[in-house]
């Protein structure tokens, strides 16, 4: 069963979400991310996905006080990703309660950075961010489209020791328009053993059984619970059904 994973996107300690990764289209749901996180917790949910968007347009971590209220007031394991740039960054990071970490930019930028952290927590750690526009790996907040493609790119940090990856769709992304599934059936067929993260464009309960049938182990969901698309009490069969 899926693994169903909410998200946390913040600025300027506030929960947010953006359309298409555009800081000019960004909406505020909430002041206070750890009352939404103790929701999420509420409903039995045991993930959550936090990216600090000052982060990411900062280079350097930011929003680490938040991230800290978050880990010391819930039992949520957090994976946190945005503006890790140094390995004084990522100390920060897991300093301030996140159990695992999400490198994007810096896989393409400083590889060996963040091969060096793979070699240091090992892949169940590091999760490799690959956020992709037409097949070609974006970066610095989706600004830069690089010539890196989406299946070498994954195959690569394969290799290096990755386990796990959050691959997203920035087309769908913010849009509600719906999953491209197509795109993670792709990935799987390539590596079957890959813990896949799918991340964009989920829009309703719909989304998340297509995954679930195409035996995507994890979704990433946002604006959906936010927009009120899908409601936490929905997502209860979900959980209760991977715990079988």
């Amino acid at each position: 069963m899926i693994e169903i994973i909410p998200a946390i996107d913040i600025i300027d300690g506030k929960c947010v979400r953006l359309t298409q990764g555009d800081y000019a289209q960004q909406t505020v749901y909430n002041e206070d991310p750890l009352e939404v996180a103790k929701q999420f917790e509420n409903h039995g949910l045991h993930r959550l996905h936090v990216v600090d968007l000052d982060g990411a347009k900062a280079n350097r971590i930011i929003n680490y006080r938040t991230l800290e209220r978050i880990a010391s007031h819930t039992s949520l394991r957090i994976d946190f990703g945005g503006g890790l740039k140094t390995d004084a960054d990522l100390e920060i990071a897991f300093d301030s309660g996140a159990q695992m970490v999400t490198g994007g930019s810096i896989a393409v930028k400083n590889p060996d950075i963040f091969q060096r952290w793979i070699d240091k927590f090992g892949g169940q750690k590091i999760i490799l961010g690959a956020d992709v526009c037409n097949d070609r790996i974006a970066v610095s907040g989706w600004t830069e489209i690089t010539e890196h493609r989406l299946m070498p790119f994954i195959a690569h940090w394969r290799q290096q020791g990755i386990w796990k990856v959050i691959c997203t769709d920035i087309s769908q992304d913010g849009m509600l328009q719906g999953v491209n599934t197509t795109l993670y059936q792709q990935i799987l067929a390539e590596d079957s053993q890959l813990y896949l993260i799918a991340s964009g464009g989920v829009s309703g309960v719909g989304d998340i059984e297509k995954l679930d049938a195409a035996k995507v182990p994890a979704v990433i969901i946002g604006k959906a619970i936010y927009e009120g698309k899908i409601r936490l009490q929905d997502l209860i069969r979900f959980i209760e059904e991977a715990k079988d």
